[in-house]
């Protein structure tokens, strides 16, 4: 029997992935509570529900009593197609990295810890735009509660490895290692299943940098030795620029999106600014995005793309494929 979960279900469960405080993180589990369908194929599911529940009610109230444990909190309201997080260990390079990608002026300094709080950029690809957000250093012995939850929430994230430094791989592997230890995950690719629903796993790929410094052709070789099978490897020097480009269409195609445009009836389709929608989407869910109540009420929709002879009717589950244009009728 399967579990059936309503579009308002995922809904909610892209707002849990995405929130940034426990507080915000507790509200969307009761709300993803409240729409679980309640049968014997979901048990499971309302099981690790009321764990998360529990578990986050708990981290609530400790950061209530106890303020200066919670420590500082940063909230960067999402843009763009997707919210990317730069991770790497002390001067990997990821502000330069930022400043490269993006029209952002982060302070950056040949000294570690340059970077204190979370710096934000939006990184143009064709006509769309991802938000990338330069972050601290991590390393064994510093790791701020707020990182935590921002790299939790990221819908990917950039580990950066400085191929400069003999212990440029060693550094990479102290930051997966420290994220592990409160159970956050880096992985290329998360798992289709998860045992433990306190574990988050967050899809990451590597970006070994400063591939132009003498040695870094034996260093990269331990990259790949350290980390081919958990995730995507792209060699760039960010100083000269080396590979840059292929790292810009990376990030953006490691997000799964597609680009759809939108008509209205008897008007040319707006090019200029697409919708963005993960692989698999419906016409139904990009409706969604358009406005929530034309998505209720939506009827048919024409498509012009893959897929669809141009002009086609279709109806609200019909796939969309990238850089198709949609008609929309309520």
């Amino acid at each position: 029997m399967a579990v059936n979960l309503t579009p308002q279900y995922h809904e909610a469960e892209l707002e849990y992935k995405r929130a940034q405080t426990a507080e915000e993180r507790l509200e969307c589990l009761k709300k993803m509570w409240q729409l679980v369908p309640k049968h014997k194929a979901s048990e499971k599911l309302q099981a690790e529900l009321k764990t998360k529940i529990s578990e986050t009610k708990e981290e609530v109230e400790s950061d209530r009593k106890n303020p200066k444990k919670a420590g500082v909190s940063y909230k960067i309201p999402r843009q763009g197609a997707g919210q990317v997080l730069l991770l790497g260990g002390p001067n990997a390079g990821k502000s330069r990295l930022l400043t490269r990608l993006t029209r952002a002026t982060p302070e950056v300094a040949p000294y570690p810890f340059t970077t204190r709080e979370p710096y934000a950029g939006m990184m143009e690809w064709e006509d769309v735009r991802v938000q990338l957000i330069d972050t601290p250093p991590i390393t064994p012995d510093y790791l701020e509660g707020w990182q935590t939850s921002m790299v939790r929430s990221a819908d990917a994230c950039v580990l950066v490895v400085d191929l400069a430094d003999d212990d440029g791989p060693f550094a990479a592997d102290a930051v997966i290692e420290r994220l592990a230890q409160v159970k956050t995950v880096l992985v290329g690719q998360p798992p289709t299943e998860n045992p433990d629903p306190s574990v988050q796993h967050v899809r990451t790929l590597l970006a070994a940098n400063k591939l132009d410094a003498d040695g870094a052709a034996d260093r990269l070789d331990v990259v790949r030795e350290m980390f081919a099978e958990r995730f995507p490897i792209h060699a760039l020097d960010v100083e000269s620029g080396n590979a840059i480009e292929t790292l810009r269409t990376a990030i953006y195609q490691f997000l799964n999106k597609i680009r759809v445009y939108t008509k209205r009836p008897g008007k040319p389709a707006d090019m200029d600014s697409p919708f963005t929608c993960p692989v698999g989407s419906t016409v139904g869910q990009m409706a969604e995005l358009v406005h929530r109540d034309l998505a209720e009420k939506l009827k048919s929709a024409r498509i012009w793309g893959q897929g669809a002879f141009d002009g086609q009717t279709v109806t609200r589950d019909h796939v969309l494929h990238d850089k198709d244009v949609v008609e929309l009728h309520a």
